[in-house]
């Protein structure tokens, strides 16, 4: 039994709107006691010395074998080349303070059992196996002049490592299942069109209804949830109606749907990240054309609707959705949801409402006797400069994941 003391810290739990000074004791990975009067006799004492203690950030929507930024020609690379790309970003999480992240689909199994066994120094990974596509869908990475090669069950064609496609509400079904069959804690479909997929349209709605219920039913069955990439806003209403517990990105979101979230209770993981790298120099990274064009107007959009998810009540999550070299830019969701959101409803969106959206509540995302010992030291007070989580490294001379030290400079 181990055991590592918090001494003189200014905690921010994940949940309340200020900090409070105080010492948190950690045994054996876990968060044992909270109080307002030093322990003693712990096994390694970290002095805080004022500094802030949180819980360490939950990013809900990462691609870590998202090696490049044309989706069609990764499709194509060897699996060596997306597992080394994804230990790189599983280490620059880390080191940006993320403890925890959601697969959104497309890692493969193996790679998610290898990470579950501990063989790679890496945040929490909650795999969600491969995306659910409709032929022609967002995840369908084919180019529209590619002939459709079937393949065997031997050797299936590349893109089918991302993505399942599926076509009927049976075949749905089986999707899922062999998803969860194979490891996943989630399921990814793909509800809409995208920007990165290279042969359809943003606004288009994908999948019928009946194939999303099918998902949806299978997903409860198995006391899991289905979460749905979702642009235009009439993709996202339909999702909601039919169960969909949380929607990626909810670009072009109006008032309406929002308060219909509210109600049904539906969770929103927009990705501003993303949509402000792509725009910054995607091109010049290599995103194609196709998806250069599909991008107009979706940052302004994603940025309203975080404002309308706020008015509403809608409890939403954070995200990335980063792609290829631009993982590095983990943080600057961070800002970027600063323009329209005040610092706690960024950090709690990180943190607790992150961990609920995951079914972790009460052992994720905050700090809390029993709570899993992920806690982070903050030079600072990210309750009045956000901006702070952002800057990679410098502002967190202690880093713990799951009571052992990713980092402690203290």
């Amino acid at each position: 039994m181990s055991t590592t003391l918090f001494r003189d810290a200014n905690i921010f739990d994940g949940t309340s709107p200020g900090l409070r000074p105080g010492h948190v004791l950690v045994e054996d990975g876990v968060i044992r006691e909270i109080s307002d009067r030093p322990f003693s006799g712990a096994d390694v004492t970290v002095p805080v010395a004022g500094r802030t203690l949180m819980p360490g950030l939950i990013d809900l929507h990462v691609h870590i074998w998202a090696a490049d930024l044309d989706v069609t020609a990764l499709a194509q690379q060897p699996t060596e080349y997306y597992s080394l790309f994804a230990a790189r970003f599983l280490q620059t999480s880390l080191d940006h303070g993320f403890t925890t992240l959601r697969d959104a689909g497309g890692t493969d199994a193996g790679y998610a059992r290898a990470l579950e066994r501990g063989w790679l120094a890496a945040p929490r990974f909650f795999h969600s196996g491969r995306y659910i596509s409709q032929t022609g869908g967002h995840g369908d990475f084919r180019a529209g002049s590619q002939q459709d090669l079937t393949g065997c069950e031997c050797c299936p064609p590349r893109h089918e490592r991302f993505t399942a496609i599926a076509d009927g509400a049976d075949a749905v079904r089986r999707a899922v299942r062999e998803e969860f069959r194979r490891g996943a804690r989630a399921i990814k479909i793909m509800a809409s069109g995208g920007v990165a997929s290279p042969s359809d349209p943003i606004d288009a709605l994908q999948f019928t209804d009946d194939e999303i219920r099918a998902a949806v039913d299978e997903a409860n069955a198995r006391g899991s949830y289905v979460f749905a990439h979702c642009h235009p806003d009439a993709a996202i209403r339909r999702a909601s109606e039919l169960g969909v517990r949380c929607i990626e990105h909810a670009t072009f979101l109006t008032r309406e749907t929002a308060e219909l979230l509210a109600r049904n209770g539906t969770f929103a993981v927009p990705t501003l990240a993303v949509v402000k790298a792509l725009e910054d120099d995607g091109a010049a990274l290599g995103l194609p054309e196709v998806s250069v064009r599909k991008l107009a107007g979706t940052y302004d959009a994603m940025l309203h609707a975080l404002t309308l998810l706020k008015a509403a009540g809608v409890r939403t999550g954070f995200g990335t959705d980063l792609l290829g070299a631009h993982h590095e830019r983990q943080g600057s969701e961070f800002e970027l949801r600063a323009e329209v959101l005040d610092p706690y409803d960024i950090l709690v969106s990180a943190t607790s409402v992150a961990a609920e959206i995951l079914q972790e509540e009460g052992r994720l995302g905050v700090i809390a006797p029993g709570a899993h010992a992920d806690l982070l030291v903050v030079d600072g007070d990210p309750l009045g400069d956000i901006g702070i989580l952002g800057r990679r490294g410098a502002t967190m001379p202690v880093i713990m994941k799951a009571g052992e030290f990713h980092k402690n400079e203290l």
